[in-house]
Order: structure tokens, then C-alpha cells, then sequence
């Protein structure tokens, strides 16, 4: 990739990130947010989006973006009201301005031309009003200027008196005469002053002389620095309010001195001292020739003795923090790094732990002391084993939030397409999560939206008649439990009805029609395949590919889904699943010769079971007593297959865990190994899916581990009765 195409990769790198802080401000305007700091910070993006196109000559995005920031502009000054109809309309602009970006990058189609004017006449109509129409740009621009010789007299800056800005005075008959020298940290924060120009152009008659005198040599020139100064002549009946807030937006990263003009104040000094030495005193040619041949600390152009003093001025007035600008914090150093070589750092610490456990394991077998120097150095790579892996585990980590982002023009889109009143509230954006989690999540996410949405909510006026708000709640959540992260969709509507559900089951032949189901098994009926609801195919729904395909997705991921509905209350869908699919914290298990991985995040308690605890409800669902309550008893080899009978009472070892759910299961196996930090292995990918395996791992000795999949194989066996031999205990 040459350097301009690195320049512009990185330019829509940060659009993503514009966008994304846009749709985010945005939604807080929508939420009755409506300060200046949130309306700056939006105009901000637009601006940034709209200048970086400008540089890579992106036609298209820069006049869609031109629009969207002036109705922004005048929001920011106070012309136009934030009301409602402007919100809705700016986030229909952000989705434009969005495909926009992406059709600019090559990762969208193009933007059709009739939605994009459309659009521009809605943000034209709000901007100059019903009728109203936009100057050209040319006239826009043509504030007057006209360059003309200029002379300040030279007075030392920190000598002036000048007025507050927090006491603006009363309107000037003559006007006001504006000193204005940017720094160069206004133009880093994307301002311009060509735009403060046509801010006050709008106010009245300009005439703006500006200063280059102060600019050093070459050979002293900081290209981030500013030291040209602008004077600006304003003929207009104003109150220096009016004045001083064009430079509200940038009053901390630059010199302002507003006087009344016409004799009713002091002439004011210049911002920088200048050198009263002319510019024919300058040989330049000897001095381009002394840049060529010398190091530049040493080139210094010849001027008279008496001008070195004020010679030096601009260069410290150009580093020295003044006393209305304090020195911004710093911001926290990022670098951005290609994906592909944190996810070879992931693989690397992956197998630096196997040989780390492989190593340690054969240490044991040797027979070593636990204190012999070999043992304590492997507990010490051990302890730096862990701390590096979770370390690089976190640089993978990444907050739910770019998801939870692109859903609120999901939400606005298909409200729009359904003709419904739609909220969508979101809570915990800050979940963190692992990346390869992150990116698949959206897909499922989008999809229950959607049906949330379609299926779920009612229309205003049926919500009406039932006694419900017009509009819709559709909440969007995201949590960290029991070491996994979990993701609620729920939605205020009609819930699910299962009558019309068990029916279109039964008339598609997924269920016998004498099938006795409960609410739970005719809720989870909505996951079979080629299962739809939809009375019609429209582009939301209605082609029979719909949940089973989330299902999927999501179990491709070691997760799980399920539903809780109430009648005329909403519906909530929970996903869980693991918060990475690197490492796994687990405790290794003995079951008919065969090693199993239990998370350990599930693991409450374990404890050896004696015959008098052990309980059989119905002949042959084994319970046991735990702390004064029962739980159901699951021979892990039994169900498995690994073998038929069972593990009799008081020889084998019950592990207690916790579902998704909250209920409790104890877990018979013949021993435990201990607990180990594992590697996880993709069975899918390597073999196939096996039911309540989540996934495997590579022990110390070489040998392949199964992951268990608890909830998974909590559910299985209670669809499996165990054998009749099973005796109840006395």
C-alpha cells in the first residue's frame, strides 16, 4: 500500500470512529440533551468527516456533509431551535452521511442520488426556512475580504487591560474592531478561520486586514504554529455578545481583543510584537545559500542589533502558554495495530501455556520435591505464564458498545418500514468482551431486534387501545455473569402467543398435533427451522430463515439462548455466552477414564455424596440433598455414553454447578484432577458439535480434553431417564 492510500485508510478508520461518536451525541439530543458542549461535539464530527473527504476529493460526501454542518452551524449559534423534528431529521442525516463514508471506502453500494437530495431539501427547509434557499458557495464565502497594507504599533501584550468576557458591552454605533491570532491547536481541533469569518459576515459589513509580518524565516518556521494575526473592521449596530460568540467555539486555542470602533475606545495593540526592521534588510538569497551549506540551529538572518530583541518575540510568544489558555491535558497514547498480529499473539501465548502445563506435568512425573529449585522456577513461569496471557488477552477485550452503536438505525429504519413508535434503551455498552465474540454478535443481535420490532410490538393505536404508550420500548442489554457475558433483547409488547405458535407448529409438521408441550417447550418452538410467524414476505421478515439461524450462531459461539414471555406484557430473549474463545479458567474431571473440563466460573461447591443423600423422584431422577434443599444428581460418563452404569453413591465425587438460569445441579464423576487454566480448541471446526460439549483442550500429557457444556448437559439429562436399576435409598 503506497503512502496516500495508508493516509486514507486511516482516514476512514477515523470516520468510523466520528460516526459513531455522531450517532451517540445525536441520541443524546434525542434524550432531551440539548447543551451547547453535545450540539459542538456533533458538529465537530460532521466538520472532521466533511474536511478529511475535501483532502481525498470525495465530491459526493463533502456536499452532503457541507448541508448537514450548516443547519449545525446554526444550531450551534442559537438561530435554530433543537426541537424535536430537527433531532429525528439530523439522525436520518447521520444514517446518509454513514453510507456516504461507506460507498466513498468501497464498502457500501453508492448512495442513490433521489434518498440523498431528498434529505439535503429536508435539512435546506430547516436551515433557511419553508421557501428559504441556500447561498452559493461563492457568495457564502465572499465576506468582503480585500487585502491591505498593515502596521500595528508594537506594545508588550501583557500591559493590556482588556474587557471581560463574561461582560460583554452594549451595542457600538461604530461597530467593533476584532484582533484575532489562531493557535495551532485550533486548526489540530478541525476549525477553520474562513468559518469565523462568515459567521461574522452574517452579523454585518466586514473589512479584515491580516498581518504575515510576524511568520519567522525558514529556518525557524513551525508548520504547527500559527502566527498569522487577523483584524477585522465589523460596521454593524451588534452587542459584543453577539461578537464574542462566533469565538465561543474556539476561545481557548486562540488571542482575542474586541474594542468598540468609531473613537469609543483605545486603539488596540497588536497580539505579536513584530520587528521594526524591514524586509529589505534581509538578504535572502545569502541566506537560502547559508541554509544549503549549514546546519539550521546556526543559520540566523542578518538584521540590525537593535531589532534582536524583538526579533526573538514571535518564537516565545509562539511556545509560551498565555494566561486565558491553559495547556490541555494530555490525551492517552494509542496506537492502532493490524488485527491479524494481535490474533498471532493470541495463537503463540495459547501454546506457550500448553507447553507450560505440558512441562509442570512432567516435572510431577519425575518425582521432584515440591521445594527443589526446578518446581519453584516452574511456579514462578507459571504465575508470568498467566499474567502475560491475560494481558494479551485484554488488549483483545473490547466493549460491547461498537455493537450496541449501529442498532439505533436499525431500530429507526424498521419502525419506519412497520409505521411503529420505537425506544430503544440500551444499558451496559461498557461490557467488555473478546473482539472475536464482539464481531459476531451483531448479526444475531440485528436479527431479534428486528423480529422485537415486527413481531413483538404493537402499532400505536393498538398500544393505545390496550393502555399502553403509543410508542414501543425495545431494551437492549448487556452484563457480565458468572464469568460469561449475557445479552438481553425484551420489548414491551404483546409476548408470544403460544396458541397461534403450537398451531402454525403443528400445520408446518414440526410437532405432533397431540404433542404435550409446556409454555417453555412452545416459546422454544419459534427456533426450529423454516418456523415463521410472518403472515407475508417482506425485506424484515417472513422467508422461514429466521431464529434457528440465531440459534445457531449463537452455539457456534459456546453460547446459548432463551426466551421468557408474558402475554401482553413483551417477550425477553437472553443470550449467554463465554467472554472469550482463547482461554478457559476450568477444573479438570475423571469420568470412565476420559478427562473433562468443567468452567470453573459454573462450579459453586463440591462434596462426596453419601447413599443416605441420594433420592430418586419417579423411580429413577436422582436428587440429592444440598444445604437443606435438592438437586438434580447427573452421572456425567452415564450421559455421555461413556458408559452404562452408574457411579454408586459414596465413591464418586458430586460437582455442584449453576446454570444460566440460576438452578443448581450436582455433576457425578469418579474424581477431580484439580484446577487448571486450559486452551480452547474449536470442536466444531476440528470434528463436529457434539451435544454438551462446548468445546476441547490440549492437557499437559498430549491428550485432547472435552469442555463441558453444563447447561447443556443438565438439559440432556433430564430428557434421559436414567436405568430402572437405580435402587431409592432408605
Amino acid at each position: 500500500m503506497d503512502t496516500f492510500e495508508a493516509i486514507k485508510a486511516t482516514f476512514f478508520q477515523e470516520c468510523d470512529e466520528l460516526l459513531a461518536d455522531l450517532e451517540t451525541k445525536l441520541l443524546d439530543l434525542e434524550s432531551g440533551a440539548a447543551d451547547d458542549e453535545t450540539i459542538n461535539a456533533v458538529f465537530r464530527a460532521v466538520h472532521s468527516v466533511k474536511g478529511g473527504a475535501g483532502a481525498f476529493g470525495l465530491e459526493a460526501l463533502v456536499r452532503f456533509a457541507h448541508v448537514f454542518e450548516t443547519l449545525l452551524d446554526e444550531l450551534r449559534a442559537g438561530r435554530k431551535p433543537c426541537d424535536e423534528l430537527t433531532v429525528r431529521t439530523l439522525l436520518r442525516a447521520s444514517d446518509v452521511l454513514a453510507d456516504h463514508v461507506a460507498a466513498a471506502q468501497g464498502t457500501g453500494p453508492e448512495v442513490e442520488e433521489a434518498r440523498s437530495a431528498a434529505l439535503v431539501a429536508e435539512l435546506e427547509v430547516l436551515t433557511h426556512g419553508e421557501g428559504g434557499s441556500p447561498a452559493p458557495d461563492e457568495a457564502e464565502d465572499d465576506f468582503g475580504f480585500q487585502p491591505v497594507a498593515f502596521d500595528l504599533p508594537s506594545l508588550d501584550l501583557p500591559s493590556l487591560d482588556l474587557p471581560s468576557p463574561d461582560a460583554p458591552g452594549a451595542p457600538a454605533a461604530g461597530g467593533w474592531r476584532i484582533v484575532f491570532r489562531p493557535h495551532g491547536r485550533m486548526y489540530v481541533n478541525a476549525n477553520e478561520t474562513g468559518l469565523l469569518l462568515r459567521e461574522l459576515g452574517r452579523l454585518g459589513p466586514l473589512e479584515v486586514e491580516l498581518d504575515d509580518s510576524a511568520v519567522p524565516m525558514l529556518d525557524r518556521l513551525q508548520p504547527e504554529e500559527n502566527e498569522l494575526v487577523w483584524t477585522i473592521r465589523l460596521t454593524a449596530p451588534v452587542d459584543e455578545a453577539a461578537v464574542r460568540e462566533v469565538f465561543d467555539f474556539v476561545e481557548g486555542d486562540c488571542d482575542l481583543r474586541i474594542e468598540p470602533i468609531a473613537g469609543e475606545g483605545p486603539e488596540l495593540p497588536p497580539l505579536i510584537e513584530t520587528p521594526d526592521a524591514p524586509a529589505d534588510d534581509i538578504d535572502i538569497s545569502a541566506l537560502l545559500a547559508k541554509v544549503q551549506d549549514e546546519p539550521a540551529a546556526a543559520v540566523t538572518p542578518a538584521a540590525p542589533a537593535t531589532s534582536a530583541p524583538a526579533a526573538a518575540a514571535p518564537a516565545a510568544s509562539a511556545t509560551a502558554p498565555t494566561a486565558s489558555s491553559p495547556p490541555a491535558a494530555a490525551a492517552p497514547a494509542t496506537i492502532r495495530v493490524d488485527l491479524e498480529r494481535v490474533d498471532r499473539l493470541i495463537n503463540v501465548v495459547g501454546e506457550l501455556v500448553i507447553q507450560q502445563a505440558m512441562l509442570a506435568q512432567r516435572v510431577t512425573e519425575s518425582g521432584l520435591a515440591r521445594s527443589s529449585g526446578i518446581s519453584v522456577g516452574l511456579e514462578d513461569l507459571e504465575l508470568l505464564t498467566r499474567e502475560i496471557q491475560d494481558s494479551v488477552m485484554a488488549i483483545r477485550a473490547q466493549p460491547v458498545k461498537s455493537v450496541f452503536q449501529r442498532m439505533p438505525r436499525l431500530v429507526r429504519e424498521v419502525a419506519e418500514m412497520t409505521g411503529k413508535r420505537v425506544r430503544l434503551v440500551t444499558e451496559g455498552e461498557a461490557t467488555e468482551v473478546d473482539k472475536t465474540v464482539v464481531e459476531r454478535l451483531a448479526e444475531p443481535i440485528t436479527h431479534m431486534l428486528r423480529n422485537a420490532i415486527d413481531h413483538g410490538l404493537e402499532t400505536p393505536e393498538e398500544r393505545t387501545a390496550a393502555g399502553k404508550p403509543s410508542e414501543g420500548t425495545v431494551r437492549l442489554a448487556a452484563l457480565h455473569r458468572s464469568g460469561r457475558i449475557v445479552i438481553e433483547i425484551s420489548d414491551d409488547g404483546r409476548g408470544i402467543n403460544r396458541e397461534r405458535v403450537r398451531g402454525i407448529a403443528v400445520s408446518k409438521g414440526l410437532i405432533a398435533e397431540d404433542a404435550a408441550l409446556t409454555d417453555d417447550e412452545i416459546d422454544n418452538l419459534i427456533f426450529l427451522p423454516g418456523f415463521s410467524t410472518a403472515d407475508a414476505v417482506s425485506d424484515i421478515s417472513g422467508r422461514g430463515v429466521g431464529m434457528d439461524v440465531v440459534r445457531r450462531s449463537i452455539q457456534s459461539l459456546g453460547g446459548r439462548i432463551s426466551i421468557s414471555s408474558n402475554p401482553g406484557k413483551g417477550s425477553t430473549f437472553t443470550l449467554s455466552l463465554p467472554l472469550t474463545l482463547a482461554v478457559l479458567d476450568g477444573m479438570a474431571l475423571g469420568a470412565a477414564e476420559q478427562t473433562l473440563v468443567a468452567p470453573l466460573s459454573a462450579i459453586v461447591e463440591s462434596l462426596t455424596p453419601k447413599a443416605e443423600d441420594v433420592h430418586y423422584v419417579g423411580g429413577h431422577d436422582a436428587v440429592i440433598r444440598f444445604r437443606e434443599a435438592f438437586v438434580p444428581l447427573v452421572d456425567v460418563a452415564r450421559t455421555m455414553g461413556f458408559r452404562d452404569a452408574p457411579v454408586p453413591p459414596g465413591q464418586g465425587v458430586a460437582v455442584v454447578v449453576e446454570t444460566e438460569s440460576g438452578a443448581r445441579a450436582a455433576l457425578m464423576v469418579d474424581a477431580i484432577h484439580g484446577q487448571r487454566q486450559v486452551v480452547i480448541k474449536s470442536l466444531e471446526t476440528n470434528y463436529q458439535q457434539v451435544e454438551g460439549v462446548a468445546a476441547a483442550t490440549i492437557l499437559g500429557d498430549g491428550r485432547v480434553a472435552l469442555i463441558l457444556d453444563v447447561d447443556a448437559l443438565v438439559a440432556n439429562a433430564r430428557r434421559r431417564p436414567a436405568a430402572a436399576d437405580l435402587k431409592l435409598a432408605s
